[in-house]
């Protein structure tokens, strides 16, 4: 795994990659959070690839515990995937939600994340 710098108008975003799945349970998640934040990054990218499907499974728990430690850290993600395999309601309504917000973005492309976590 590297990390990649975005810098757009003086805001640094963290672009998370990796040929490999980075995100397989909740420490995981912490734990990359932690890294990223202590590198002085307060906005982070990750792709959909790198997290495992399980995340994307709300019953669980596995992303409601992650993106809650995002939001406590007060760290923007925005995570880049096709999202439209994922067809369960439950899924679907969390997304449009987080999307109406800045805190955690669901995202088609790369420069849609930038674009995203570039705003104030």
């Amino acid at each position: 795994m590297k990390i990649e710098t975005h810098t757009i108008n003086d805001t640094k975003i963290a672009e998370v990659i990796s040929v490999d799945v980075v995100v397989t349970n909740i420490k995981d998640g912490v734990d990359l959070l932690v890294s990223i934040y202590y590198q002085d990054f307060d906005k982070i990218i990750i792709h959909e690839r790198n997290i495992t499907p399980d995340f994307f499974d709300l019953k669980n728990g596995i992303a409601g515990e992650i993106l809650q430690k995002f939001s406590n850290y007060r760290v923007r993600l925005a995570i880049v995937g096709d999202f439209s395999k994922y067809n369960r309601k439950s899924i679907q309504d969390f997304i449009s939600e987080s999307n109406k917000g800045k805190q955690i973005n669901f995202v088609s492309s790369l420069s849609e994340a930038i674009k995203v976590l570039s705003i104030k």
